[in-house]
């Protein structure tokens, strides 16, 4: 029987199997990423994305889909990851801010439409600059023709089915909105992932509930976890309990979520009339549970050891908590970064907190909460050094709205390093912002990686296996040698006015290949400066930075 309405077991049914579609299928959507370089990360960041929201919802015992809602748009924006997992994130928290509004359970067909419109206002909303020809076109334009047709539909299913099929056109004309993705040969990654999502909840109204396809393997009592390896465990005890309200129309629910929220992290608060669930990582799990208690009466309760159960899956001595320190700094620099020896050059110009990250593996918004309530600083820089992270940096401004929080957009490792330079901590933070902006906005920069398939991109052929160079973010060159590579990139990016030339080279580096990479900089420019780092980063042989 067509569905009228969406209750809230109906919507977590839809969600949670348009997630598992989407997993299943995300390697075909990584393969969609206009580069052909080995990051095709897309469909990892919107299922990693998806999943984080799911694993929320699944333990939600509410009916109403105004509470299933809500959980959801939260895990999602905390575990985003990447600029499609961001916009995604916001997608369904647009989707709840219409859903909010009703005052029943369930949304009705119009209801549902209105929220689909809320979607795709409030992602667009989150990218500064939007370009169509991407999910956020999908999103628009299939909420647009079943908003324009709502007369037609009297049913969720009909209203999904064109939803679908108007997606699928937009889709298809993509190529046709941005011309990069034309010359690839491919439509939007992020549109075809979203298309997955909207296929898997299709499936669930016709009672098709899928399962996750993973190999399984045999890894005993604790099945994949090893492969978790050291984790930081900021606040030990994962606590949860449920409380009956006393008086439930009274309960002001800021009253006990405030004061929880300042003792831990990755707080989940769900009331549902007189009942009130909450999970949260604290230090003080008893604290935590006398809290609610003022409320309500206790109906079940746990306190698990993080520490302890993570040190038994590695079979290692338990850490003990981290300790804290009332000594506050003036600054603190966050980046990312990925490769032992670029951490270290980073340390040592300064930079105090390092999120591991970059290409292939973009860190979530809560991977910089968590790194920002842990630091002690009355003011903290953000170097992303990646394009598919700003966004995740920037959320981070609007979910702690009490920290001082600034993102120096930079795009890639070396950007990030001769931007650091200018860093003086003894100058106001408005002066670092402005010199540090300066440095990142004048420099150049650029990469050396391989394809690993054929395309062409703005009148560059790419053949598989070739070594491209890459001067920010454009793909200038097609090699079949990283030395043929790195003197077309060196020619890009070198000029008269140029002084200083950095080199990471990664593990897969020649030292006499980066002899001659070194010797033809100085062809370039006799009088500049080379200095070469041991990065040992994957992905890219060489990363060069350029003053």
């Amino acid at each position: 029987m067509p569905n009228q309405k969406i209750s809230g077991k109906l919507f977590k049914q839809m969600v949670t199997n348009g997630a598992v579609h989407l997993k299943n299928n995300h390697k075909e959507i990584d393969h969609l990423n206009v580069f052909p370089v080995p990051d095709g990360d897309t469909g990892t960041n919107m299922q990693m994305t998806m999943m984080a929201g799911i694993k929320e919802i699944i333990n939600s015992e509410s009916a109403s889909i105004v509470d299933v809602s809500k959980i959801l748009s939260r895990g999602l924006l905390m575990g985003a990851r990447g600029n499609s997992g961001v916009i995604l994130s916001q997608f369904f928290r647009g989707v709840y801010s219409e859903i909010a509004k009703i005052d029943e359970a369930y949304a009705t067909v119009e209801q549902f439409i209105q929220a689909l419109v809320g979607g795709y206002q409030m992602a667009y909303r989150a990218v500064m600059d939007p370009v169509e020809g991407t999910i956020l076109t999908v999103v628009r334009e299939s909420a647009e023709r079943v908003l324009r047709d709502k007369s037609k539909y009297d049913s969720v299913e009909k209203v999904m089915a064109a939803y679908l099929k108007q997606a699928n056109q937009t889709l298809k004309e993509t190529p046709n909105l941005l011309p990069v993705l034309k010359e690839a040969g491919v439509v939007d990654s992020g549109g075809a992932g979203f298309i997955k999502i909207v296929e898997g909840m299709i499936m669930a109204l016709e009672g098709q509930m899928l399962s996750e396809e993973v190999q399984q393997e045999n890894h005993g009592e604790y099945h994949g976890a090893h492969n978790l390896g050291d984790v930081e465990i900021t606040f030990g005890y994962c606590t949860e309990f449920i409380i009956k309200l006393h008086d439930e129309k009274n309960f002001n629910p800021s009253d006990l979520r405030d004061p929880l929220n300042a003792m831990g992290d990755s707080l989940v608060f769900v009331q549902d009339e007189d009942i009130l669930k909450v999970h949260i990582h604290t230090d003080e799990p008893g604290v935590a549970i006398t809290l609610g208690q003022k409320y309500g009466d206790l109906q079940t309760l746990k306190a698990d050891n993080m520490r302890i159960q993570n040190a038994t899956i590695l079979g290692k001595e338990a850490p003990s908590a981290p300790k804290k320190t009332n000594e506050k700094k003036r600054f603190s620099i966050l980046a990312v970064a990925s490769g032992e020896g670029i951490k270290k050059a980073y340390k040592d110009l300064g930079i105090d907190i390092i999120i591991d990250g970059g290409q292939t593996m973009n860190p979530s918004t809560e991977s910089f909460v968590k790194a920002i309530e842990a630091s002690n600083a009355e003011h903290v820089i953000i170097l992303p050094n990646n394009k598919n992270i700003i966004l995740s940096a920037e959320q981070t401004i609007d979910l702690l709205p009490d920290r001082s929080i600034s993102v120096i957009k930079t795009k890639n490792i070396g950007q990030g390093y001769s931007t650091m330079i200018a860093f003086d901590p003894t100058v106001s933070l408005e002066d670092n912002l402005e010199a540090m902006t300066e440095v990142s906005d004048n420099m150049t920069y650029g990469e050396i990686t391989f394809a690993v398939r054929d395309t062409e991109i703005k009148g560059v052929k790419i053949n598989n296996g070739d070594f491209m160079a890459i001067a920010k973010g454009q793909i200038i060159a097609a090699e079949k040698t990283k030395y043929e590579a790195a003197q077309r990139l060196l020619e890009n990016l070198i000029d008269a006015s140029r002084e200083i030339i950095t080199i990471f080279y990664g593990k897969d580096h020649d030292e006499d290949e980066l002899d001659q990479i070194v010797g033809y900089a100085k062809k370039c420019h006799p009088d500049i400066e080379v200095e070469t780092i041991e990065g040992n980063q994957d992905i890219y042989t060489y990363i060069f930075a350029v003053e």
